[in-house]
């Protein structure tokens, strides 16, 4: 806003309608200008060093992720075959690498308790209200043995359930552990229930009706147990049952986990008497595909470094975290994966192919790769597990290190220092904008008090020479 003296002096037409405030800016700024572009180009510079830095450090951090993904995701995980692909599918998690031979002989599958009720008119019939009461355990013939760890589930009918909402209320409040749905047969509506697999899973029914008849329209017309078991029962509860390596193995369900090196099987038919293999071999073609783009990655970021830190030019070109990654760089194919390694087994990166050329780029070795791959195709395909060893874990070490925040000789160091400055550079503009804007209101309010006087003089002299000022008598 134009200072009230000023404008009081420029309406009176002082100094030739010179703008005081104006003035005061100019001198001012032209004042601090060339410290403040200085600075200012220093922030410009220390922002590139950021964004340089910071972009070379995540593509590192990246690189180890998407390795860690690589392995994590299963890609390379050993390929499991069953020689009888109908008796079951094998499977291997992702950073698990089982190894050799397994016969396998299925004797029994798991199966669930199938009960179907006694037959209604339809499945919009009435069944009475009151409580469905459910309890688990193990059904053997004739008996029932309860798993006292489970809590009975006690249904809530009212008198509107029909046959079909009692069925979805069963499902819903079960959690799953018995499912049921209505099937309109050639006897009528009937209602079946499926439990879970496994022997401990099988259920009695013991509804609690309001008018006690076993009838329909009444809930104890659903009660069951296999004492009283008249043909309801269709099919029993029972556990998996196989053998691996002649070792009989049991499980409640038909997928089986934790079997040696890992490994999982989801039987799907018995092979009583005639045994199957269940095999694993490395799939050295996706290691070699998985060390072919890590170089490619690693080729990307020494371009990047060879750019962003070149002599001339260079955004990094003389910064210490640069050069250190750079030497970091170098040396890679020394990185140790294995330090346990056996004779004839692969230590280093290098002992797997990875290479540097001349000019610092990375290439695959592939003949060196294939070498550790038929003198111990179990120990490289070992190295790619998340483990705390091997190519992910030696991998992320060395990203970490070299992308540490804490480390002023890392590049993670000089990120945080190029932090710093930049701070340290905007708190200089501030007080250069802070002692610029003082300078200006000095000055302003000196010339605007300079031009009074002279306002004041120039009057005193224009009285003066109106009034004494010689006459001219003719």
């Amino acid at each position: 806003m134009e200072n009230v003296g000023s404008s009081i002096l420029n309406s009176l037409g002082f100094g030739n309608g010179i703008d005081f405030n104006q003035l005061a800016t100019d001198i001012s700024e032209a004042s601090f200008g060339f410290q403040r572009q200085t600075v200012e180009s220093r922030r410009e510079t220390l922002e590139a060093q950021v964004s340089a830095a910071s972009q070379l450090r995540s593509s590192i951090s990246g690189l180890a992720s998407a390795l860690g993904d690589r392995i994590r995701n299963g890609e390379l995980a050993p390929r499991a075959a069953i020689g009888n692909a109908a008796v079951a599918r094998a499977t291997v998690p992702a950073g698990l690498s089982p190894r050799g031979n397994f016969a396998l002989e299925v004797t029994q599958l798991a199966r669930s308790q199938t009960l179907v009720t006694n037959p209604y008119a339809s499945g919009a019939a009435l069944v009475g209200a009151g409580t469905l009461n459910i309890r688990f355990g193990a059904v053997d013939g004739a008996s029932f043995d309860p798993d006292a760890a489970r809590d009975p589930l006690a249904i809530t009918v009212t008198a509107d359930d029909t046959l079909s909402t009692l069925a979805a209320k069963i499902t819903r409040e079960s959690g799953g552990a018995v499912s049921a749905y209505v099937a309109q047969g050639s006897d009528g509506a009937q209602l079946v229930l499926k439990g879970a697999e496994g022997a401990a899973n099988g259920f009695v029914l013991e509804p609690v009706g309001a008018g006690g008849a076993a009838a329909p329209g009444d809930l104890s017309y659903l009660a069951w147990s296999p004492a009283a078991d008249a043909g309801e029962l269709r099919g029993s509860a029972g556990d998996a049952t196989f053998l691996l390596d002649t070792v009989e193995i049991t499980s409640p369900t038909n997928r089986v986990t934790g079997l040696p090196g890992g490994f999982s099987l989801e039987l799907t038919a018995t092979n009583i008497g005639t045994p199957t293999t269940v095999s694993f071999s490395n799939d050295t073609s996706a290691i070699s595909t998985v060390l072919n783009d890590f170089v490619a990655a690693l080729n990307d970021i020494t371009s990047q470094l060879n750019t962003v830190a070149a002599p001339l030019g260079g955004e990094l070109g003389s910064d210490a975290g640069a050069r250190e990654l750079r030497r970091d760089l170098s040396a890679l194919s020394s990185l140790v994966v294995n330090p346990n390694a056996g004779a004839n087994e692969p230590r280093t990166l290098g002992d797997l192919g990875l290479a540097i050329n001349r000019d610092g780029t990375f290439r695959l070795d592939s003949a060196r790769l294939n070498r550790s791959l038929e003198a111990a195709p179990e120990a490289v395909a070992g190295l790619f597990t998340t483990g705390a060893t091997g190519v992910f874990a030696a991998f992320d070490r060395f990203a970490r290190e070299a992308t540490l925040l804490g480390d002023p000789g890392s590049l993670g160091g000089s990120v945080q220092r190029f932090e710093r400055q930049l701070e340290q550079v905007d708190e200089r503009l501030e007080r250069i904008a802070e002692q610029q804007e003082a300078l200006r209101l000095r000055l302003s309010r000196s010339l605007i008090a300079s031009g009074q006087r002279v306002t004041a003089a120039q009057s005193t002299l224009d009285f003066v020479r109106a009034n004494f000022a010689p006459r001219d008598e003719n």
